[in-house]
């Protein structure tokens, strides 16, 4: 089984390296003209990590989505899937999310029990991550998908318990999200009390439209920013983001 993917990703965490990445879901992609067009300026922005996931996937993209991504690009894919058949041998990792903000039994470990054996023969990185959603002032897919009630935004201190909680079980990555689309991005002050309480890399999704939005919250503990339907709608908001975030790890 690989390794290698969570250890560089914990060794910049300990340098205090931000990263960017960007978050593929193959229902939003019209053609491979699109897909290709799309790791093509992630790799001439130097994007850190490509998320490959979605809610649904309902087009029949999902292998070929990944086979291009690798013949294409050097960039890390990890898998953030949205149901257990979103596998694949060919990436690096997939992130093994349990949903630890909400109470659905089948998102904390009903539906891992039906994919761990799959993952286990992919040979492929497997890293437990805890995933919380935030409400960002919407309903979102994740949020309808999921069946599950979101943290409140202005409850900082359950973030902060829900994390540690997650860590304290043995997972080894954060990831929270406002869900696609969402009006707001997570509170920089969320982020701050979350990152306090945890010493594992944190994924900040949901939300994110600007440099601004991104850099505070890099400055309050994010580790990786995650951006997908924001791009969808402005492409060179890549480019903007990969180099006002690696702009602020020169700086420091």
């Amino acid at each position: 089984m690989k390794t290698n993917f969570y250890s560089s990703l914990l060794e910049k965490t300990k340098k205090g390296i931000k990263q960017l990445a960007v978050l593929i879901d193959p229902d939003s992609l019209h053609s491979e003209d699109a897909l290709l067009a799309l790791i093509k300026n992630c790799e001439d922005q130097k994007v850190d990590m490509l998320l490959v996931g979605g809610s649904l996937i309902t087009n029949g993209f999902w292998d070929r989505c990944i086979e291009l991504i690798k013949a294409n690009t050097s960039i890390p894919l990890v898998l953030f899937p949205g149901n257990v058949m979103q596998t694949h041998k060919a990436a690096d990792a997939i992130l093994f999310l349990s949903m630890i903000s909400g109470r659905n039994p089948d998102l904390l470990i009903g539906k891992h029990v039906l994919a761990a054996p799959l993952l286990k023969k992919s040979g492929i990185e497997v890293i437990p991550t805890g995933y919380m959603i935030v409400d960002g002032g919407n309903i979102t897919s994740v949020m309808y998908m999921s069946n599950t009630t979101p943290l409140p935004s202005d409850k900082d201190s359950i973030a902060a318990c829900t994390a540690l909680a997650g860590e304290m079980l043995g997972l080894k990555v954060i990831y929270m999200d406002a869900g696609s689309g969402a009006k707001n991005p997570i509170s920089a002050s969320m982020i701050a009390e979350v990152k306090a309480q945890i010493s594992g890399p944190l994924f900040i999704g949901g939300g994110i439209k600007t440099t601004a939005q991104a850099i505070d919250a890099c400055n309050a503990g994010a580790d990786i920013i995650v951006v997908g339907n924001a791009i969808e709608k402005d492409p060179s908001l890549v480019g903007i983001l990969s180099n006002a975030i690696h702009q602020q790890n020169a700086a420091n």
